[in-house]
């Protein structure tokens, strides 16, 4: 029986839009202290900079997470259509479907290699769509492990600016407009870390369902494959295999059915016994009763004895 759900994606983008709102009011709610932090009193530029770099990177990661899961649902909806039409017998399983989606080509690829004679390797198969779909996310994975190490980036960037700040105070006692620059370099790098670890976490997470939906169309696929292709497309040893299970499969069942039968006759002859059984000692009781009957008739209308 197959199992696998066609809504995982979009269930996964579902939840992002949640989340993505519940964020987005939560910074309108606080959009004073945000302007404050961020942007107003900014001796230099580099917090704006580098934050703005964080959040550029994580909403570039996340078009691509976004566009990959919505590839995603047209991939399960393509392969929903497909399994209920190989469920109802239609001649053409691949009428309406994406030439560019895993099933049509996987079920061409199957296809081609029948009609070439070449032994279906399931295993290759499954480890060539396994390969090609992890190019797919190459990006997202990368922006997850960098974008940690952009706030690193940021707060080593601030303080190296608060350490120029207080290097030059130290050098003239008469700078202290430099202790603003110390301030404003430690504000910055607290304000680039906050920033890279809320990012972080958003992203990572639905990171992680993205590998988690891309795990869950391979298999789906797979079991697709398994369940209706092979059976249609396997050749040579592996068709004479396939045919060979199923007969042996369906001589198990004939075979249980014979002892279940066989069982049942069993049981029904024991309880014909018990009939046969019954039915004798009836019959000897009616004989003797009959016996009796025929003497008492015998006695009282004086005849004869019987001869026997």
């Amino acid at each position: 029986m197959l199992r696998m759900r066609t809504n995982f994606s979009r269930g996964v983008l579902i939840r992002m839009v949640m989340l993505a709102t519940v964020m987005v009011f939560g910074l309108m709610m606080e959009r004073g202290f945000i302007t404050d932090f961020y942007l107003r009193n900014q001796l230099t530029p580099v917090g704006i900079i580098v934050n703005g770099g964080i959040v550029g990177l994580f909403l570039l990661g996340l078009a691509r997470v976004i566009a990959t899961l919505m590839r995603y649902m047209g991939e399960e909806a393509a392969l929903a259509k497909f399994v209920r039409r190989m469920n109802h017998k239609d001649p053409d399983a691949l009428a309406g479907l994406s030439r560019k989606s895993i099933i049509y080509q996987r079920y061409e690829t199957m296809r081609a290699l029948h009609e070439q004679q070449t032994p279906v390797n399931h295993a290759a198969l499954a480890s060539t769509l396994l390969a090609d779909e992890s190019t797919h996310i190459t990006t997202a994975r990368f922006i997850n492990n960098i974008l940690i190490l952009t706030g690193v980036f940021g707060t080593i960037v601030s303080l190296s600016m608060a350490l120029l700040g207080a290097s030059d105070m130290f050098d003239s006692v008469e700078a202290v407009s430099n202790m603003g620059l110390v301030v404003h370099g430690m504000s910055t790098a607290l304000s680039t870390t906050m920033t890279a670890i809320v990012c972080y976490l958003f992203f990572g997470y639905f990171f992680f369902k993205l590998t988690d939906a891309q795990t869950h169309l391979v298999s789906a696929v797979e079991q697709v494959t398994s369940y209706y292709l092979v059976p249609r497309f396997a050749s040579g040893g592996d068709r004479l295999v396939h045919d060979l299970g199923n007969l042996v499969g369906r001589l198990r069942l004939a075979a249980e059915g014979l002892v279940a039968t066989q069982a049942t006759h069993a049981e029904v002859g024991a309880r014909l016994m018990d009939v046969v059984r019954a039915l004798d000692e009836r019959v000897d009781r009616m004989s003797g009763d009959i016996d009796e009957v025929k003497c008492v008739l015998r006695e009282g209308f004086r005849l004869p004895a019987s001869r026997e």
